[in-house]
């Protein structure tokens, strides 16, 4: 497909080709993709949609690729990157509107600047608003849903839904946004006022303990497993005596058994196949399954 002259016309700004996706996933794990886009506006992503769909280019939505295993073949058609170039937050009173790029991270601190708190323990999550709301991502206690009003999503042909709360069928990391393939462009939540000292002293004492306990210097996909009904994955794994474990540049962290790590330069099928192992190993010894929480994509 001649994916050059498709877009010669869109006044797309920021388009390339061949593009290594390892670059944008917290794994460092990737092959290439045919086209990568980043827009700007929610115009613009509406236009990539539309052109994609009117020429049926496969499309693939991905964040701030924090939860992401990406084929070492790669990703055929678009990918769209809603990251920092899609980013920005607006707060009026208690309310406060953020991008779907916007990092987790950049909202919470922007509501504490406003003694606004809601978002404390979801500050560390290494992803995106988008991200986060598709996933219900939640930590220590909170989740998306408990401070989140509306969601505005656009479907793959351009079209923009909005929906409120009840609307987003929220469950453990899970919401309607998975169950229609749509693509998060905005939400906004409702914090409440509080008292500025007491707010930062929350947000660091959740810093600390995530700093303290989770290897975020290291290349991965944050929490490798969803939390089995009855136990933890991490303490699971411990228990089997998988603490440090390697298989070439793949390991069960050190400092969190729930992080699976690449230690150097895995690939993707590297990492799934260790993943698996590490899968088999835990059902073996007792008797849990293990659900991989990290999403798999590509050309497999």
């Amino acid at each position: 497909m001649d994916y050059k002259n498709i877009y010669a016309n869109s006044g797309l700004k920021d388009i390339s080709y061949d593009a290594y996706l390892k670059d944008y996933t917290s794994f460092g794990i990737g092959g290439k993709a045919d086209v990568l886009i980043k827009p700007t506006t929610e115009e613009e992503l509406i236009e990539v949609l539309k052109i994609n769909s009117e020429n049926n280019i496969p499309t693939t939505i991905i964040g701030r690729g924090s939860n992401l295993l990406i084929s070492d073949k790669g990703i055929r058609g678009a990918v769209v990157v809603l990251a920092d170039n899609y980013s920005d937050i607006k707060i009026e009173g208690k309310s406060l509107r953020a991008l779907s790029g916007t990092a987790l991270k950049d909202a919470a601190l922007a509501s504490i600047k406003e003694s606004l708190t809601g978002m404390e323990e979801i500050s560390g999550i290494p992803g995106s608003i988008g991200g986060g709301v598709a996933m219900n991502a939640g930590a220590y206690g909170g989740e998306i849903k408990d401070i989140l009003v509306s969601v505005r999503a656009i479907d793959i042909e351009g079209n923009v839904h909005e929906f409120n709360n009840e609307d987003m069928h929220f469950s453990y990391r899970h919401s309607r946004i998975f169950e229609e393939d749509l693509i998060v462009s905005s939400a906004t939540f409702e914090l409440r006022e509080g008292d500025p000292e007491e707010i930062k002293a929350k947000y660091e004492d959740f810093t600390h303990r995530r700093e303290s306990k989770q290897p975020l210097d290291k290349k991965s996909a944050g929490s490798t497993f969803k939390r089995p009904e009855g136990s933890y994955a991490s303490k699971l794994i411990d228990e089997c005596g998988l603490r440090g474990y390697r298989v070439g540049d793949c390991q069960v962290s050190e400092k969190h058994c729930g992080f699976l790590i690449n230690a150097g330069n895995a690939t993707c099928r590297e990492m799934l196949d260790f993943i698996n192992e590490v899968k088999a190993i835990v059902k073996e010894k007792t008797g849990f399954t293990l659900e991989r929480e990290v999403k798999l994509i590509g050309d497999l």
